[in-house]
Formats: C-alpha cells, sequence, structure tokens
C-alpha cells in the first residue's frame, strides 16, 4: 500500500515529462524505470522478511519516505513539466 501511490507518481512525472512528444511511450520507460526499482526492492524486501518473521520496520520506513518525498515533490514537477509543454508550443 505504501509502494502503489509512489510508482503512480513516478508515471504521472514521466507522463507529464512527455506530453507534447510523438514517441513518449518508450522514452517514460527510460525515465521512469530506473526509478521504480528501488520501491520494488524494498517493497519485495518488506513482504519477504514479514513472510520469514524478521523485523520489516526499515523496508516501510523507506517506503514510506518515498511516499512523503512523492507526495511532496511529484505535484511540483509535473506541474513545471506542464507548464513547459504549454508554452514551448
Amino acid at each position: 500500500l505504501l509502494g502503489t501511490p509512489v510508482l503512480s507518481m513516478i508515471s504521472a512525472i514521466g507522463a507529464a515529462l512527455t506530453v507534447g512528444l510523438r514517441k513518449g511511450g518508450v522514452l517514460i520507460a527510460v525515465i521512469a524505470l530506473p526509478l521504480y526499482i528501488p520501491v520494488l526492492i524494498f517493497g519485495t524486501s518488506a513482504v519477504e522478511a514479514a513472510s520469514l518473521t524478521l523485523p520489516y520496520a526499515g523496508q516501510l520506513a523507506y517506503l514510506g519516505a518515498f511516499l512523503i518525498l512523492t507526495l511532496t515533490f511529484a505535484p511540483f514537477a509535473i506541474g513545471t513539466a506542464l507548464r513547459i509543454s504549454v508554452t514551448s508550443q
């Protein structure tokens, strides 16, 4: 539940950056995939630690930090990217 909004916000930033481009699908993958990897690693690690009855609070703390950072900065990044896209046309 912590990783899904992070992945959505990263995708929204990628989509905003490629709004006016013809072949933006490939560029979204190049931009967003490196940012997905830490979220997927920490999410998988938390699930694995929980299934082995090991402490998993650290992984959830990192996912929570990712969530707070993306919810804080993604709207500004999306707005700026869309503003630049609109003014450049």
